[in-house]
């Protein structure tokens, strides 16, 4: 058990992006994906060619802010609830689904992340950023949302399964929303 002055939001380090979305249909989006060599998993093509995903015809920006589950107060760890409770305590707000590819085409220059070699199982992998996001269904085999990695080079859009009982590590890293702009 960690025991001092953790630094948490919003006195820690975070990372700020401003994204444009919006004015793509779901099919120009895919397209677009495609065009960058953006790779998806099984996941994250269940999430995109669900009719519950949705893309606003209208542009629009979103300030995001990007930072660890430790940074939201959590030294040890924590599930989805506590984590999505504790950034709306503090301000943050949920992404809106189609966040996921839109910042995935903006962040192009993500560092590598781990090779996946010493991941364990059923853990967020290192050098991922988990978008935090209202879930869909409450369905445990339906993906909850998308994370962001790139490995071997190659640039991903992924989506993952975990159920509210999943206890997120402390070093794993969260995007939220910091305002909605129209």
């Amino acid at each position: 058990m960690r025991i001092g002055n953790e630094e948490t939001y919003p006195d820690c380090p975070i990372i700020t992006r401003t994204v444009e979305l919006g004015g793509l249909t779901k099919q120009q989006l895919i397209r677009r994906l495609q065009e960058y060599s953006i790779l998806l998993n099984e996941y994250g093509e269940r999430l995109l060619t669900d009719e519950k995903f949705m893309t606003s015809e209208t542009k629009y920006s979103l300030r995001t802010i990007e930072l660890t589950v430790a940074y939201l107060g959590f030294p040890e760890g924590a599930t989805t609830p506590q984590i999505y409770k504790k950034a709306s305590e503090l301000g943050l707000e949920l992404c809106p689904l189609e966040l996921g590819p839109y910042l995935r085409l903006e962040y192009l220059d993500q560092p590598e992340g781990d090779s996946g070699t010493s991941l364990q199982q059923h853990q967020a992998p290192t050098g991922s950023m988990t978008i935090a996001t209202e879930i869909l269904t409450e369905d445990d085999n339906f993906p909850k949302g998308f994370y962001l990695r790139r490995i071997n080079d190659e640039l991903w859009l992924r989506g993952y399964i975990a159920d509210d009982l999943h206890i997120w590590n402390p070093n794993d890293h969260f995007v939220f929303c910091l305002t909605k702009k129209l």
